[in-house]
């Protein structure tokens, strides 16, 4: 039986990317994991030519936690658990229930360095190298409040941060009747929790929250929202100067290996793209590539927020299979 306990170090993620199908059908089909006594962060590692990181894994839940609780447990926000586990109650999942965690990307479509933010996911990329990669599920901002698309750099660093609402915001509490004051002090009421990093667009920030259950939801009034264990983690990492780039891709495509993944995330109600539209060209018309194109339009369709085995490049066998184990 699973058992959590809130603010236990994260367990590690997972290595070895370039371990291809045999890997990956090892981590789903082991057996169901039970959560660790104690654990520690640390990376993936990126091998050459690969775009894919991670393997998805199930652990039982115990009667007393949340969905929520087991996401953050395991570094995901509430939106990617509730597309991995479309039958599981958010609130009350159940005692030894199967609950899947989507510890499973493709890497997003920009340079391999700083940090890269995919709206779309609702995750954020470290990398320490081209070939070193850290993941946290963020909050961004909700509709009309959006997070800006754009290429931006780290120009302050701020511990224990005070919080100034602008006139926008503090018009926008006045009208649910609730007054904010001029300025919000550290602490524990403060909804910058205890670190954040200012973007070279000096209205956004990227910080903890004193709200953490909006960690992987589109809540914010624009900036980016991390867990307080993650932004604490991240913080010492990142220098001033860091550049951050924030792109809003709801599919992604990568290879594992010879192995060709397509990763769907789209708002709940969005019809999907043709599935011609979404494979690139590089890829659908490629000599030595197989491109199963039903599974593109299960994955579009499914939008589970995980990669699916999609094609393969030539030589590759019984690549097909993984779907059933989805």
């Amino acid at each position: 039986m699973m058992r959590i306990r809130q603010g236990l170090p994260r367990p590690p993620m997972r290595h070895g990317a370039g371990a291809g199908l045999a890997g990956l059908m090892i981590g789903l089909l082991s057996g169901v994991l039970a959560l660790p006594a104690s654990a520690a962060s640390g990376t993936y590692r990126i091998y050459e030519g690969d775009s894919v990181i991670g393997t998805p894994f199930y652990v039982k839940t115990s009667a007393e936690h949340t969905l929520l609780d087991i996401g953050r447990y395991y570094g995901s926000g509430y939106d990617e658990m509730k597309q991995a586990n479309p039958s599981v109650d958010v609130w009350v999942p159940g005692d030894n229930q199967d609950v899947l965690v989507p510890d499973f990307h493709v890497l997003p479509n920009a340079p391999r360095e700083g940090l890269v933010m995919n709206l779309a996911e609702k995750r954020l990329y470290y990398y320490h190298s081209p070939t070193e990669v850290e993941v946290f599920s963020v909050g961004i901002g909700r509709e009309g409040w959006e997070t800006p698309v754009g290429t931006y750099s780290v120009i302050e660093k701020i511990k224990d941060p005070t919080w100034t609402p602008p006139a926008s915001i503090r018009a926008e509490y006045e009208k649910r009747g609730e007054t904010l004051p001029p300025v919000v002090p550290a602490g524990p009421d403060n909804p910058l929790g205890a670190y954040a990093m200012r973007l070279s667009n000096p209205s956004y920030l990227i910080h903890g929250t004193n709200k953490p259950w909006g960690v992987g939801m589109p809540v914010s009034s624009g900036c980016t929202r991390m867990y307080p264990e993650d932004i604490e983690a991240l913080f010492p990492k990142v220098k001033t100067g860091t550049t951050v780039r924030i792109v809003d891709q709801p599919y992604k495509v990568g290879w594992r290996g010879d192995q060709l993944f397509l990763e769907v995330n789209l708002p709940d109600g969005q019809s999907p793209s043709n599935p011609r539209q979404v494979i690139p060209s590089r890829y659908a018309q490629a000599d030595d590539v197989t491109l199963d194109w039903n599974e593109v339009q299960r994955t579009l369709e499914d939008n589970s927020g995980l990669p699916r085995l999609v094609g393969s490049r030539q030589g590759t066998k019984s690549w097909h299979k993984l779907e059933s184990v989805f």
